[in-house]
């Protein structure tokens, strides 16, 4: 199994970055999917998920400026991030569980200048 982020970089406040998440080993079309983030000396958290029928979740500082979205026939996950603010600087990490077996991509930074 393999979940590989990229599309992180460096962006100005007030710009837009794509992350995208490629997973391999999984039946992609089945799998409920969330990108995370951790920020310095912070706590790893949820950003947003994506079910395998749809429903989306938003944590409430990426609401409106966050889309998530997924490709099944290209097994891969997207977070569109709009409005970039320096407060969205952090690693952000693709996640699938299924069946309760947690698996993590490696991890594409985001920084956001001021």
């Amino acid at each position: 199994v393999q979940l590989v982020e990229s599309g992180g970089g460096l962006v100005q406040a007030g710009g837009s970055l794509r992350l995208s998440c490629a997973v391999s080993g999984l039946v992609f079309r089945l799998l409920n999917l969330g990108w995370y983030r951790q920020a310095p000396g912070k706590q790893r958290e949820l950003v947003a998920s994506l079910s395998s029928i749809g429903r989306t979740y938003y944590t409430d500082s990426v609401q409106g400026r966050f889309i998530i979205s997924r490709d099944n026939t290209e097994k891969t996950a997207y977070l569109q991030m709009d409005s970039l603010e320096p407060t969205d600087t952090a690693v952000y990490y693709c996640n699938t569980h299924p069946a309760n077996q947690d698996y993590w991509g490696q991890g594409t930074r985001v920084t956001v200048s001021s």
